[in-house]
């Protein structure tokens, strides 16, 4: 009985143990993945910061400046991306709307963004885009993979179009989490003019009016590792109107300021963070390293019954000997 008990801990334990390194390498990739219907919003602000008036086209200082960020993810698109690429992606159709003090908009810059649902690698498909122009991004935005490393990565920045390394510049504890904290600088360049601008002005205006846009932003963001979200992000964020071929002409300031999320916003971002952080985590640590203890568990519990089923019975007593004996020897008869 003993035997046959030690043989099923024995199976349940090469089961168990078995099934360790199959949940961690083999099925975390593929049950963790972004879903493809999420929504979100965010709420930034650049408090005491410069605006251009463009009804009086000269720079101003105002209270606030809001910059509302919405990411959609559009179903309907997905499926038609995995059809025509075999591939399980996210398509996320965000919108980064800038508005003043009194609500009115500043610039308004819509994106879709294609993306692998497990690695979130890009996957370029039709109808990617910055504000309607064709783009095809390399590297990472709005969100890091799974099980981020401790190194730069290429970050794709929807202002130039283009991707540029941001750098791991080590780790920090926000609110009780361990963190990454990433760092991009991105240089003065010269970058498009938004479709939407206040007053009905166009890209085409204001290149009739002898003028360009430039940008240049500092770029900070607190990752967390093992979902590869951010908890915190702020930008130093500075656009210049500048004359064309008058580089000696003092360039008119369209915005500048120090964007941070709005500390409502961050603490729902934390929140949402730190619960996905426990599914992940499931999925990598609690579950491999439990079916691991618990396969060592029934695996020297499993031995021990084996040994006990062998061990050898004790000598037997002198009763018992003498009532296993049929036929004592007689005592000699005496004289």
């Amino acid at each position: 009985m003993r035997r046959r008990a030690s043989l099923v801990l024995l199976a349940f334990a090469v089961f168990f143990t078995a099934l360790s390194p199959l949940m961690r390498w083999y099925a975390f990739p593929r049950l963790a993945k972004i879903p493809p219907s999420q929504y979100q919003d965010m709420v930034l602000e650049a408090k005491n910061a410069t605006l251009l008036d463009y009804a009086t086209m000269k720079p101003k200082k105002v209270d606030k400046v809001s910059i509302v960020q919405t990411l959609k993810g559009n179903v309907k698109e997905a499926g038609k991306v995995k059809d025509s690429t075999g591939r399980d992606v996210v398509v996320w159709d965000t919108l980064s709307y800038v508005a003043d003090p009194d609500g009115e908009m500043v610039s308004r810059i819509p994106e879709r963004y294609i993306f692998d649902a497990h690695t979130q690698e890009p996957v370029h498909a039709k109808g990617e885009h910055v504000d309607g122009d064709p783009v095809r991004r390399e590297g990472v935005e709005y969100k890091w993979p799974f099980l981020t490393e401790k190194r730069d990565y290429e970050y794709f920045d929807f202002q130039t179009r283009t991707s540029a390394p941001i750098h791991y510049k080590g780790t920090q504890n926000f609110r009780g989490l361990e963190v990454y904290y990433f760092e991009q600088t991105i240089p003065w360049t010269k970058v498009k003019v938004p479709k939407k601008l206040p007053m009905g002005a166009t890209p085409e205006v204001v290149k009739q009016a002898g003028m360009e846009r430039w940008y240049s932003t500092k770029r900070m963001f607190w990752v967390e590792p093992t979902t590869g979200a951010p908890v915190n992000g702020e930008e130093i964020h500075k656009e210049e109107m500048r004359w064309t071929g008058k580089p000696d002409k003092e360039p008119l300031t369209a915005f500048a300021g120090h964007v941070k999320i709005r500390p409502d916003y961050l603490d729902a971002t934390y929140d949402l963070v730190s619960s996905q952080r426990q599914l992940v985590l499931l999925l990598t640590a609690y579950l491999p390293w439990g079916f691991l203890v618990l396969g060592g568990g029934l695996l020297t519990l499993s031995l021990l019954l084996e040994a006990r089923s062998r061990r050898p019975s004790g000598p037997a007593s002198d009763d018992d000997a003498a009532a296993l004996d049929p036929d004592p020897d007689p005592q000699p008869a005496g004289v």
